[in-house]
């Protein structure tokens, strides 16, 4: 399985952008697809997932209202936009994959369920 991450960059606080995820080889019909993010001198934490089976969106607490997953399945490509960005949405992003199916809300995030990591784009907020 690769990714291929695109989109950060650099904006200020309030601006928006768009992270995507090209995915590829995949054998297993079921995933679920996660952005994680990891800001200097912090744990990895875990932004958002979408499940391929019946499309859910979860989200972790300090991105909910103003990130949204998205996935376009015909390009194998997950994305998330992002907006109303402050200073501490600035981190590392990384699309991830998890193999299996969890229902649990409270561990749709837990990063060692994710088996599959792109390689990370760096997201910088500053004015």
């Amino acid at each position: 399985v690769q990714f291929v991450e695109s989109g950060g960059g650099l904006v200020q606080p309030g601006g928006s952008l768009r992270l995507s995820c090209a995915a590829s080889g995949f054998t297993q019909s079921y995933y679920a697809m996660g952005w994680f993010r990891q800001a200097p001198g912090k744990e990895r934490e875990g932004v958002s997932c979408l499940d391929s089976a019946d499309g859910s969106t979860y989200y972790g607490d300090s991105v909910k209202g103003r990130f949204t997953i998205s996935a376009d399945n015909a390009k194998n490509t997950v994305y998330l936009q992002m907006n109303s960005l402050e200073p501490e949405d600035a981190a590392v992003y990384y699309c991830a994959a998890r193999p299996v199916q969890i229902v649990a809300e409270s561990l749709v995030l837990l990063e060692v369920l994710y088996d599959y990591w792109g390689q990370g784009t760096q997201v910088t907020i500053s004015s």
